[in-house]
């Protein structure tokens, strides 16, 4: 087991979106944020000799983060294509020989019905927009059908709402942590060159 350091110094390599879409809060995952919620993972004995599938995976972060740290296999979804070349070529840069496949759908309407031990890792939407309110909701319920544990960032002050859901669905929040998320300056309504904002991440069983 690698240091949560030394998956971050990996990571660091690995591109973000050429053109983000607002629309999708398309948002590079920062590679210290990555690292620690795949380490916390690791340490758990969620990753290692197990499927990890990353919902709503942009250009590949998390999927990649996860396959350096020995899963059987990882798959990586994303509705929008474009970021998924960019996350082959980050397979590249990153240099991982762990099997990952990139499925191009809706990761709310996932065509996957695993029969091994699945853990999934996401930073859905927080929903930010008008039209995406309650987007992480859908991702969280995915979760829930799919796998035996879960790891999700959130908007910070979600814990009420992510605890409510779980015990909803079946689940049990075991684990929570605060970490900060920066976002550069990529879209018209961004008015600083990077804001850092404040969010929970959760480890969830099903």
């Amino acid at each position: 087991m690698g240091t949560k350091r030394a998956l971050e110094q990996q990571l660091a390599v690995v591109a973000g979106f050429e053109r983000p879409k607002a629309s999708l809060e398309q948002y590079r995952t920062p590679p210290d944020l990555a690292a620690h919620l795949i380490h916390i993972a690791d340490l758990q004995g969620d990753v290692e000799d197990r499927l990890v599938v990353d919902l709503g995976t942009g250009t590949g972060m998390l999927a990649l983060a996860a396959a350096l740290r020995g899963p059987t296999r990882v798959v990586g979804v994303d509705v929008d294509p474009k970021p998924l070349q960019t996350a082959r070529e980050n397979r590249r840069r990153v240099g991982t020989r762990t099997d990952i496949e990139w499925v191009n759908a809706d990761a709310t309407r996932l065509p996957l019905c695993p029969d091994e031990q699945t853990t999934v890792v996401m930073n859905p939407p927080f929903g930010a927009q008008d039209d995406n309110v309650h987007a992480d909701r859908a991702f969280l319920a995915t979760a829930a059908a799919l796998a035996g544990v879960s790891y999700s960032v959130h908007n910070a002050g979600s814990q009420q709402f992510i605890e409510s859901f779980a015990t909803d669905h079946g689940g049990e929040v075991t684990h929570a942590f605060q970490a900060a998320f920066e976002v550069p300056k990529q879209f018209e309504f961004h008015t600083e060159a990077s804001r850092t904002l404040d969010t929970e991440v959760f480890r969830i069983e099903w």
